[in-house]
């Protein structure tokens, strides 16, 4: 039976007059630093080194990966460009992070810095027509080693993208990538919303370390629980981003609830190369950002092993050019 937990209250979030962050000597520690603790360097590259040998993890098949939360405007495709950047840095398969944002979404600006010429809606229209890797490049653009498959910039349109077309295009791309990534865009209500968590097998929830954001994220399991989705929420790794925080707000009390609650909390610190808005670039991160983004591809990578079910079977026209398949796989 699940742990009761308490509801995340905002009398539980925001720390009263007087409050301060930890005693003794973790209070000290926390004044000099400015709210930031800085890891010894040695440490520091040990515990990046495990990450790495975390998201390198051997992936039989195929895995499906969503970010979401029940409302906008918290920070997931920021998480999704980040997730796919650390994925693609580490890993040696074929990794895409689809946009399945029924209003317009962005995350091919911000990982190719301008809108993509292609989109899934095109996709969807010419799936037929889709054969073998080249014939699917011409629907994908890449950042760096991630490839993109953008939603449709025309809201009317964006909005006839179905749970029975989310599922089409998601068996297409199962026959060329090892990993698929969903930014899920503005909500769980949205049709395509319902397929994406049917058959995800990591979800990712976007929040904050604010009275709004970490309610939202609280909100987002609650809705799960209440949909059947109970071992998906339990497994879920959340990422609280800190562009907006307060000093009112007690951090841990927000980060604690969600650790009873998931598998894995991640802070996603405050970064100015994040806060332009625009085109991430991976190299122009702040080194604590890098570190969070190899964080959460790392609670993915824990995933990988789970005996999961075989792929579908592949057509024989594109066995010799879809992603490579583990040797134990017939």
């Amino acid at each position: 039976m699940a742990a009761v937990v308490e509801p995340l209250t905002e009398e539980a979030m925001v720390r009263r007059r007087g409050e301060e962050s930890g005693t003794g000597w973790r209070r000290a520690l926390f004044r000099a630093s400015g709210g930031a603790v800085r890891v010894p360097a040695r440490v520091a590259q040990r515990r990046r080194d495990e990450w790495i040998t975390r998201i390198r993890t051997e992936l039989p098949g195929w895995h499906t990966v969503t970010v979401a939360s029940i409302k906008g405007g918290i920070g997931k495709t920021t998480v999704s460009a980040l997730l796919g950047l650390a994925l693609a840095e580490h890993r040696g398969d074929r990794i895409v992070a689809l946009d399945a944002n029924p209003d317009a979404g962005t995350l091919a600006d911000r990982l190719l810095g301008h809108p993509a010429t292609r989109t899934v809606r095109d996709l969807i229209a010419e799936l037929d027509s889709v054969g073998t890797t080249t014939d699917m490049a011409r629907y994908t653009a890449t950042a760096h080693r991630l490839h993109v498959l953008a939603s449709d910039q025309d809201p009317a349109m964006s909005e006839a993208f179905s749970k029975g077309e989310y599922d089409q295009v998601l068996r297409l791309l199962k026959r060329f990538y090892n990993i698929i990534i969903t930014d899920s865009g503005t909500g769980l209500v949205h049709s395509a919303m319902g397929g994406a968590l049917e058959s995800t097998r990591t979800l990712v929830i976007a929040g904050a370390p604010t009275v709004d954001g970490g309610s939202r994220a609280s909100k987002t399991l609650d809705w799960l629980h209440a949909h059947g989705f109970d071992e998906l929420a339990a497994d879920a790794a959340v990422v609280l981003s800190q562009d907006r925080s307060s000093r009112e707000v007690d951090r841990e009390a927000i980060t604690e609830h969600f650790r009873r609650r998931c598998r894995a909390v991640v802070d996603l610190p405050l970064d100015p190369h994040l806060m332009t808005g625009g085109q991430i670039v991976f190299d122009r991160l702040r080194s604590r950002t890098r570190d969070a983004a190899l964080e959460i591809a790392a609670h993915v990578g824990d995933q990988f092993g789970w005996a999961w079910p075989e792929p579908p079977t592949v057509p024989t026209r594109v066995l010799q050019h879809a992603a490579p398949r583990h040797p134990d796989e017939s």
